[in-house]
Order: structure tokens, then sequence, then C-alpha cells
């Protein structure tokens, strides 16, 4: 079951993934990168959230905005700390 946020609990998700993760959105989406090529967004997540072991919550909301950046790409990437 796929759950929408509104855009301003998106964002305050993404604002927390480096802290609760541990690691930075660059990292997500290199996974992301990497994993399986499903198609299907609720099964990138699922994906993301059983391999890492993350809450679905985060793992649908790095998939999300993966999805809108690659889309947009006029918004800038991610840059690994300290780059």
């Amino acid at each position: 079951m796929s759950v929408t946020h509104s855009p301003e609990i998106h964002a305050k998700l993404i604002e927390r993934i480096p802290a609760v993760t541990g690691r930075g959105l660059h990292e997500w989406f290199n996974a992301l990168d990497k994993g399986p090529g499903l198609v299907r967004c609720s099964d990138r997540s699922t994906w993301l959230a059983d391999e890492y072991d993350l809450p679905q919550w985060y793992a649908q909301a790095i998939v999300t905005e993966h999805d809108r950046r690659r889309r947009n790409r006029s918004i800038p990437a991610p840059r690994p700390e300290g780059a």
C-alpha cells in the first residue's frame, strides 16, 4: 500500500535521512542506481527498506526524491559530505 506524503512531510523526511540513517542522500541514490532494475516506485522502496533495514517511510522518501531529481535535472544532486 502506497502512502503519499505532503510536500512538507517529504521535505522533513529528506532533511532527516542523513542523521537517521548515517548515510547521505548521494549514497542512497547510488544504492538505488546499483540495485535491481525495478520499475515501480513501490517495488523500489520496498526493496530499499528490506535490503537496508530502513523504515518504509524513509525508503519511500528516498525513492521519491531520487525520481524527482532525475526528472528535473536542474535540481542539484546531493554532494558527499566534505566535497
